[in-house]
């Protein structure tokens, strides 16, 4: 692009995994609204927004302008991102009491979700990198975003919607470990960190459905108008609880893995890194309060600064990018 400022050269570079911004930024939102720090909370939210409403413009810009390459992104398992930051964003909304937004916003992600899904599904191999885990993301996305509006509005096909989506998530999960290169632990990019971002995400919508069914039992005394029965919350706990296990594992894994093979140049990719950091501690802090768990709140705060600092830093690294006109 002769002629143009380092900014719109690295804005017309842009690749999908731009999309990890929104999420990793509106997943900070969350955790910091449910540690109270609320006006740090809407400050992460209006950047989050700010970005989604750019790359949402530009998603539709390359669909009708440059058609190949939109084609040729949205084969790729960051494309994910897209509805994976659009569930994030849904559920900030239905915690401020913007169901309505938030509906919108689910609605959307459901219809870009099996297209893309699709799309990407087809194009896995061997050896992938820790974005062959975006499928299960996406999925619990929409699991999450599901079951919150479902409490919220108290509906029951959402509730059940949100059940399926739950475990149709952990399949992928499965599919994408298959398909996944652990040399990516000690090599990747920045988005090896999915790898236990997913679980964190399946823990979240776990513990969102856990806490549906504890409505539903204080709405009706015998089991809810539409939720599911003692036994199937016995195991959603169970279950729920593993995810977060996993996930902690996974956490301290990459964290060794960081401190013994350091990677401190920019990739966009390390927004990534910041999202399955974030998820973790808003997983620890809603698990924490579903299963009536309280020590488990003092470790969450912990992780979400650890989060906050990492934000930080890529955010740094991302001007510094900008600015010089790099795509990362």
């Amino acid at each position: 692009m002769p002629g143009a400022s380092p900014l719109l050269t690295w804005w017309a570079q842009r690749p999908p995994a731009a999309g990890a911004a929104v999420m990793a930024t509106g997943i900070l939102s969350i955790g910091l609204h449910l540690t109270g720090y609320e006006t740090l909370s809407r400050i992460a939210l209006v950047l989050a927004c700010a970005a989604w409403l750019a790359l949402a413009g530009d998603f539709v810009a390359r669909l009708v302008r440059e058609r190949e390459r939109w084609l040729a992104e949205a084969g790729t398992p960051a494309a994910l991102t897209a509805v994976a930051a659009t569930t994030v964003l849904g559920a900030r909304f239905s915690a401020l009491g913007w169901q309505g937004v938030a509906e919108a916003l689910l609605a959307l992600a459901a219809v870009l979700w099996p297209g893309l899904l699709v799309l990407v599904v087809r194009h896995w191999g061997p050896r992938m990198p820790g974005a062959v885990f975006l499928g299960c993301v996406a999925t619990q996305g929409l699991a999450v975003l599901a079951a919150a509006l479902a409490v919220a509005v108290g509906s029951a096909w959402l509730s059940h919607a949100a059940l399926v989506l739950f475990w149709l998530g952990l399949v992928f999960y499965a599919a994408g470990l298959w398909h996944f290169d652990p040399r990516q632990v000690a090599h990747g990019a920045g988005d090896h960190w999915v790898a236990g971002g997913a679980l964190a995400i399946s823990a979240l919508a776990g513990s969102k459905l856990v806490t549906a069914g504890q409505a539903g039992l204080s709405l009706s005394g015998h089991g809810g108008p539409f939720l599911w029965s003692e036994g199937d919350n016995s195991v959603l706990r169970t279950v729920t609880v593993a995810l977060l296990v996993l996930d902690l594992a996974w956490y301290c894994v990459l964290a060794v893995a960081e401190l013994r093979w350091p990677r401190p140049r920019y990739d966009v990719r390390r927004w990534a890194s910041v999202f399955p950091m974030g998820m973790t501690a808003v997983a620890t802090l809603s698990v924490s309060a579903a299963v009536e768990v309280p020590w488990l709140r003092g470790p969450g705060q912990v992780l979400l600064w650890i989060a906050v600092a990492a934000w930080l830093a890529v955010a740094a690294q991302a001007v510094h990018s900008a600015r010089a006109g790099r795509s990362g």
